[in-house]
């Protein structure tokens, strides 16, 4: 297993897999790679979900963007909520299964594009990290219940968290892979006739990179928020899922690095939909409280497969204790993720 700070170019070659926490993500990640001969490289592939998001932080609204292949089908998800008025404004658009290629070289000149034209609805990031930044174009018409969403967003790779990289096997041969970095965000983002102006010495943009085999069962629980602070990105990755194999995908985003985290609950403090949530460490790390200022999710019902998600949007208030002591968090714009799923 590689020690946390240990640089791996390929998470998997045949016969063999990267574990472990890796000190940034791996040049190349093909999860398939581990599995010889053509037929079960394919089922792998074909098991393998792959997606690329980010949640934007920001204090004058609640957004994030996703790119998704499940093989069987490729999705795109974006929202928007003014944090003054509430007024939520929500976008998706589909395309056939295996048209939205994640680059396995991600980082450097990799290209996601995601144009579904029948909704107006366009995704593009662009990732060179040899250059410095990343850049994300987004241009979606309106709909019947939602204004037009643009923006150009540069992301910034100098000013970064720490990256949080993660390999680790979950039950009954799956596996995960993810990625998560928050970088400080400059351009923007309009939602009909409002303007968002992005200052990279304020606002971020999270990515959320994974290339997951799931079990045929899957339950978690993922939030995340960042800030940033005088000695730069404060905030952090929180996780809990039952199917977990060794490495939690937690961290704490303090002092340049992503900590090591583990041993984390969410607890709902009522039965509201949007009752705050507690979230904790065993080891003392982790005291805070999560309040929602709105939700959205997907309930769909299937003859083999189903799903149950909802994410909800607010802000983070309490403390982390990292290496160098005691962080306040106070009201930081962050998410927190609920889903169950079979497939």
């Amino acid at each position: 297993m590689p020690h946390p700070d240990q640089t791996v170019e390929l998470l998997a070659a045949p016969g063999a897999r990267a574990w472990g926490r890796f000190a940034d993500r791996p040049r190349v990640v093909r999860p398939a790679d581990e599995f010889p001969g053509r037929i079960r490289h394919a089922l792998q592939d074909w098991r393998t979900k792959e997606w690329v998001g980010f949640t934007l932080v920001h204090p004058e609204l609640y957004g994030s963007m996703i790119v998704q292949e499940a093989k069987y089908l490729a999705s795109s998800e974006l929202y928007v909520c003014d944090a003054a008025s509430g007024e939520l404004h929500e976008h998706s658009g589909s395309m056939k299964g295996g048209t939205v290629g994640l680059p396995a070289d991600l980082l450097h000149g990799g290209r996601v594009r995601f144009a579904d034209p029948r909704r107006h609805y366009r995704l593009e990031v662009d990732f060179d990290e040899d250059a410095g930044h990343h850049t994300v174009f987004v241009e979606i018409g309106a709909s019947d219940r939602a204004a037009a969403i643009s923006c150009e967003l540069v992301l910034r790779t100098r000013g970064a968290s720490g990256p949080l990289a993660v390999s680790t096997p979950l039950q009954r041969g799956a596996a995960m892979f993810t990625y998560k970095r928050a970088f400080p965000a400059a351009g923007t983002l309009r939602v009909g006739d409002r303007e968002f102006a992005f200052d990279p010495a304020r606002d971020l943009a999270i990515v959320d990179e994974h290339r997951t085999h799931l079990p045929y069962w899957t339950h978690w629980i993922w939030g995340t928020f960042a800030s940033i602070g005088p000695d730069g990105v404060v905030g952090a990755n929180l996780c809990v899922r039952d199917q977990l194999g060794e490495d939690e995908e937690s961290c704490l985003w303090l002092g340049g690095a992503a900590e090591p985290l583990e041993e984390l609950a969410f607890t709902a403090t009522g039965s509201h939909p949007l009752a705050p949530w507690a979230v904790a460490s065993e080891d003392g790390r982790v005291e805070l409280m999560f309040t929602p200022a709105g939700r959205k999710g997907v309930k769909k019902e299937l003859l083999v497969a189903a799903i149950d998600y909802t994410q909800l949007y607010g802000t983070y208030a309490g403390v982390l204790h990292g290496a160098d002591g005691p962080v306040p968090i106070e009201d930081v714009h962050g998410v927190l993720e609920l889903m169950e799923m079979r497939s």
